[in-house]
């Protein structure tokens, strides 16, 4: 495994270095293809095996991200995109993949949405993103995310 992030609180392992690509339609992609690219515009290209190890909780947690797996990077709303970065940042595909996968099944992480959140926060960390929109983006991520009925 491959030590992305490690601290007192959260390790962070891949047993790869993460591939992902931008998907782009081709002439012969019908208009729902088109329209499903425009949503979801990245892709992983190999499977991905993730070990998220919580040691404030004394938990390990392993899973697969698939191989083809597509999603929209970061939400960020258009309006944010000169203050944070706009949502196909490069600094944000690998913790938007990890995030959005956790997002999809709680159960990865036992419904602990905080810890998921710092995953996602502690991954911007490691592609650079500056502290003040590190701190912006985790507590909209973690207050959205309040919303949508997740809780710890």
């Amino acid at each position: 495994m491959i030590e992305w992030y490690k601290d007192c609180e959260l390790e962070i392992y891949f047993d790869i270095v993460p591939c992902v690509l931008m998907r782009y339609a081709k002439p012969s992609d019908s208009k729902d293809v088109k329209k499903e690219m425009a949503k979801k515009p990245f892709i992983s290209k190999k499977a991905l095996n993730v070990l998220l190890v919580d040691w404030i909780n004394d938990k390990r947690y392993e899973f697969e991200i698939k191989k083809d797996y597509c999603w929209d990077g970061a939400t960020i709303p258009r309006m944010f995109w000169r203050l944070i970065g706009p949502k196909t940042d490069s600094r944000f595909l690998i913790p938007s993949l990890v995030h959005d996968v956790l997002c999809e099944n709680h159960n990865y992480v036992d419904n602990d949405r905080y810890f998921s959140t710092k995953v996602f926060e502690r991954l911007l960390y490691v592609s650079g993103v500056n502290p003040f929109n590190r701190w912006l983006m985790f507590h909209s991520v973690d207050n959205f995310q309040k919303f949508c009925s997740w809780s710890d």
